[in-house]
């Protein structure tokens, strides 16, 4: 056994032994998992894909006269930003998309800039054209500001992640005998592709499935520097289909997470839009599992054979029912380039970048080994294996 106090302590001397978890695989493969759990203190974790639920706050800071911006209109660029919060407080989504584009006839939803790019923009440094309009209060006079911001003029700017990281996903295919355009991807008539978005056995909530290491305060890689789990993730679904060991099937548990976004940067943080869906953001995130001992140890060394996927149709059981697994996979079948879907050959494409979660891990891999990056206990679990949530559905009534 070991804490996550005496792992630290071998971080600031110099002495810990860190590896991401490509390398434990090979690494428990020689050794066996308890001399694995001896050798090694930490696995790092990394995954680059499409995050729709994120976005970032701004405190723009206040103009002479002021402008009560809370409660009037404002746009980022010309992508519509919340502000109903404050004066001059304001969140961006990544899915957030203009009203106007020239696109948009052609491709309902296929918006070429949306919120997740001008985050990119933000966090590279770039000028923000910024525009609202306001009713006017005898504290807050002005109605109406045009100006440009940037992350070394406003007060403060941090990513809020409402739910990132998912633990597992479906693999969307199309059953119909039309194309169809999705959050997956384009997807071809008649099952003549197959999309997922997960680095498998690079992914961090695989690699501690029962969130035994992960949990409120988790110190994290997020965006190309520090940030923390915040919360658990909206739609956190920690009972879902699992193995037996407790390594999920589907779709489970996710993350809320947050961070500064003024020290990101675009390398990880990567605004894009679908066609035939909209706007969204790629997002970098990386986590530490701390070794504690050979359990953690055993999910950390699990690799693509492993973990297991369930394919969905998009064209009608995803839109209009609960959906059902036409069959499931595993990630080694699926980065193999083709999979079998109940006699049927098809070829498979990821849409998230496992090279980009290679370098994740490898980063974080380096901070801690140098000392620039402990680890952290969660101040509080997240929701478990035996939580017993209920995923609730809106209902027409």
């Amino acid at each position: 056994m070991k804490t996550i106090e005496e792992i630290n302590e071998k971080i600031k001397k110099g002495k810990v032994v860190v590896v991401t978890a490509e390398e434990m695989i090979d690494i428990t493969k020689k050794k066996g998992t308890k001399k694995a759990a001896q050798y090694v203190d930490v696995v790092t974790t990394g995954t680059f894909g499409p995050m729709c639920s994120s976005g970032m706050f701004v405190n723009v800071g206040h103009s002479k006269p002021r402008i009560k911006i809370g409660g009037g209109k404002c746009s980022l660029n010309d992508v519509p930003a919340y502000c109903g919060i404050a004066a001059v407080d304001l969140y961006i989504g990544a899915t957030a998309s203009p009203d106007d584009d020239p696109r948009n006839t052609v491709y309902p939803g296929a918006f070429k800039y949306g919120g997740g790019h001008v985050i990119e923009d933000f966090v590279n440094g770039k000028d923000i054209r910024l525009v609202a309009t306001a009713y006017g209060t005898d504290c807050y006079p002005r109605k109406k500001i045009e100006t440009y911001i940037n992350k070394n003029t406003v007060n403060e700017a941090y990513l809020y992640n409402p739910r990132n990281s998912y633990q597992n996903y479906n693999v969307a295919v199309n059953v119909s005998d039309k194309m169809i355009h999705t959050y997956m991807g384009s997807l071809k008539p008649n099952m003549n592709n197959a999309s997922y978005s997960s680095a498998g056995q690079l992914s961090p909530l695989l690699k501690d499935p029962k969130y035994r290491t992960i949990g409120i305060g988790t110190r994290i890689f997020l965006g190309g520097t520090v940030g923390y789990v915040s919360w658990n993730g909206t739609q956190h679904n920690p009972s879902a289909l699992r193995s037996p060991d407790g390594l999920p099937r589907a779709g489970a548990g996710t993350l809320a997470v947050t961070g500064n976004a003024k020290e990101m940067n675009g390398g990880f943080l990567k605004g894009a839009s679908f066609v035939g869906y909209g706007a969204t953001m790629f997002v970098g995130l990386g986590i530490p599992i701390p070794i504690l001992d050979e359990e953690m140890a055993y999910f950390t060394s699990r690799s693509d054979e492993d973990f297991w996927a369930q394919v969905v149709d998009y064209s009608h059981d995803y839109p209009e029912r609960i959906p059902k697994s036409l069959c499931e996979v595993t990630y080694a079948q699926l980065k193999s380039g083709k999979i079998n879907i109940n006699g049927k050959e098809v070829p498979t494409y990821p849409i998230s970048s496992y090279s980009k979660a290679q370098e994740i891990a490898s980063i974080l891999k380096e901070w801690i080994s140098v000392g620039s990056f402990l680890l952290s206990s969660p101040v509080a679990p997240l929701p478990g294996i035996d939580a017993g949530i209920k995923m609730n559905t809106l209902e027409e009534r």
